[in-house]
């Protein structure tokens, strides 16, 4: 007998899962997702989240509260008699009467390897630590951030050269596939969770505009993890004066390289650039209000001659 569900999540992320669980057979009974938020060229058109778009395309019904404070929704959500929620992405934090609010409790697809990385930006904060892998975890809820006791994992490498939007499709996918082998067991009855390790605790903090910038006095393995685990968003940046203005200037691939010399100096036609220690070269970059380019296309529209000090 099919589960009943409720779904909530919002980016585009979460949209396999939900798609995954409603071709299992799965009674997805409602969706909750953010508000529309505005957007479109002049930020003035609301924009409905790709979850809600997604819940739409396969006739779902769809509630978007701003919280649920208000008893009205909490009573609302427990109205639905779901046997589970299912919780990913979803950017709100749930209050204990959501996570108790149907009959067999909420489980979270957590893309990370618990407890390592618990928080906002766990693909992110991975890569930009230099992790070889990382993964998919279906975590039983409870009142605490990141903290349940774990059901699933699904573990893939992270590749030296992999941006954290490659990574984000890949988990994504694998996160669909895993939620849905769990809510099978769960149907089952055959579900059983272990709790996590109290060592190797880890908080991926939510990615500061701040530390975008890039330093080129890292090291180069730092200097490439910083700018492959901020692509393609909100993308590593230096300055460059252009036509006499400085101009800020997105990284969105590069690669390890061999090279010495002053942090930030480009070392050759190729726009290799020395670093604290090493060299990375730019494979991938994107003015303001231009379109991503590979290396060779950025540098016939704009030239960087070597020794060009990026800042």
């Amino acid at each position: 007998m099919a589960l009943r569900i409720i779904f909530m999540g919002t980016p585009e992320f979460s949209v396999a899962t939900l798609e995954a669980l409603a071709a299992a057979g799965h009674q997805i009974v409602a969706v909750y997702t953010q508000p529309p938020r505005p957007g479109g060229r002049r930020g003035l058109d609301l924009q409905k989240s790709p979850v809600h778009l997604a819940a739409e395309r396969l006739g779902l019904p769809v509630l978007h509260p701003l919280n649920f404070r208000e008893a009205e929704e909490r009573d609302r959500f427990r109205a639905f008699n779901a046997d589970v929620a299912v919780v990913v992405a979803y950017g709100l934090l749930l209050p204990e009467a959501i996570l108790t609010g149907t009959r067999l409790g909420a489980y979270n697809g957590h893309a990370s390897l618990l407890p390592r990385w618990r928080g906002a930006a766990p693909i992110q904060r991975a890569i930009m630590a230099g992790d070889a892998e990382t993964g998919m975890m279906v975590m039983k809820m409870d009142k605490g951030l990141d903290t349940g006791p774990v059901a699933l994992t699904r573990t893939i490498a992270i590749g030296p050269d992999m941006t954290a939007g490659e990574l984000h499709d890949r988990l994504s996918v694998i996160g669909a596939e895993g939620m849905a082998e769990a809510m099978a067991a769960l149907e089952a009855g055959t579900l059983e969770t272990v709790p996590q390790p109290e060592q190797g605790v880890l908080y991926a903090a939510k990615i500061d505009k701040a530390e975008t910038r890039i330093d080129f006095s890292r090291d180069a393995a730092q200097v490439h993890n910083h700018i492959r685990g901020l692509s393609p968003f909100p993308g590593a940046w230096f300055e460059l004066e252009v036509n006499g203005k400085p101009e800020r200037i997105k990284v969105l691939g590069s690669t390890l390289a061999e090279g010495e010399g002053r942090p930030g100096a480009v070392l050759d036609q190729s726009l290799t650039v020395a670093c604290g220690h090493g060299a990375v070269r730019l494979t991938r970059l994107q003015k303001a209000g231009g379109k991503p380019l590979d290396a060779a296309d950025f540098l016939r529209g704009t030239p960087v001659s070597p020794g060009t000090v990026l800042n």
